[in-house]
């Protein structure tokens, strides 16, 4: 009887190790992602964290090496009716206006001041160049800062009247967080501005402003009244946006991350080149299909268009979200 004792737990010890501790594993990290409904995207992404972050897996990846990249309007948070820094630009000229009366005959400006957005954008990026140079330069880095500061903690979405940093999109909030417990590096890689975006992403996303890249203009260093100062030039220095994502990565990282998020076919090539990469990779897409509770749009939408990469999806293996189905909520519950 006594020799039959260690066999017998022996046994239960091994029951334990190969069928209970693994659902509770697998089940400890699906509830990191709570706001993921249970389906093929959640088991994706925890899939590809488990493979890779497990020291005796065929495709474990350093913690040095674990890096992915986030866009960030439309992937992180809301871009319709028009991306959020736009509003920021149409304030800005409204503050500036009593300063430049030539703007009231002068366009875009002039459609901007009589409330008609479309028009005033009706000249693509050339007008929305211009509305960025005049609202954006001609200041020092730290007045920009400060005006970014002070607008996003009170501007509102005009549809929901909700802060702009409530309208992230909480599944992707416990996604970030999900993979920076792994040890992974979480960078914002965005077509938007650089500086727009860093005076709140860490606040907002948990995400550090060195981890932050975007479109920037030229910055210049200068001693004023013998202080030095980093002053914002009427010049564009470098889009983040298509071609420009993975160049971005290569001169700001410098190596080349395991894994990618985005939406529009703005991130294409970042996703294209991410997962092109030797070693386990993901590619994710956030599909905008919930008119309900957001918007629906994908291959004819003027902003955040999917189409070309929405195609590609299926070839490369990328995990395209639906937003109506993937995702049990939208936005983080009001403070």
């Amino acid at each position: 009887m006594h020799a039959i004792r260690p066999t017998l737990a022996l046994m239960r010890y091994a029951f334990l190790l190969l069928f209970v501790f693994p659902l509770v594993s697998e089940s400890s990290e699906a509830d990191a992602l709570p706001s993921w409904n249970d389906g093929p995207s959640k088991q994706a992404i925890i899939q590809f964290v488990q493979e890779v972050t497990r020291e005796n897996s065929p495709h474990f990846v350093p913690p040095g090496e674990r890096i992915a990249t986030f866009d960030n309007d439309g992937t992180l948070w809301v871009e319709q009716p028009m991306y959020t820094q736009l509003f920021f630009v149409i304030d800005r000229i409204q503050a500036l206006a009593p300063s430049h009366p030539e703007w009231k005959t002068q366009e875009p400006f002039k459609s901007v001041l009589q409330g008609d957005v479309k028009q005033a954008l009706a000249g693509g990026n050339h007008s929305i160049l211009e509305l960025m140079m005049a609202t954006h330069a001609g200041m020092s880095a730290l007045a920009f800062s400060t005006l970014v500061e002070e607008w996003i903690a009170t501007a509102k979405h005009p549809s929901t009247g909700r802060l702009f940093t409530e309208m992230v999109y909480q599944p992707m909030l416990e996604l970030i967080a999900y993979l920076q417990e792994n040890h992974f590096k979480t960078y914002i890689v965005s077509g938007g501005g650089i500086e727009f975006m860093r005076p709140w992403s860490e606040r907002v996303y948990g995400i550090p402003p060195e981890w932050v890249i975007g479109s920037s203009f030229k910055t210049e260093y200068k001693l004023i009244d013998g202080v030095p100062q980093l002053l914002r030039m009427p010049s564009v220095n470098f889009i983040d946006d298509k071609e420009g994502k993975p160049v971005g990565i290569h001169q700001f990282i410098g190596r080349r991350p395991i894994a990618a998020f985005g939406n529009s076919d703005g991130d294409f090539q970042m996703l294209q080149w991410v997962t092109a990469g030797d070693g386990k990779r993901l590619g994710l897409l956030v599909h905008h299909t919930d008119k309900a509770r957001e918007w629906a749009y994908d291959r004819h939408s003027s902003v955040g268009k999917l189409d070309k990469a929405l195609d590609a999806a299926k070839e490369n293996g990328w995990v395209v979200v639906d937003m109506k189905t993937d995702w049990r909520t939208i936005y983080p519950s009001p403070h």
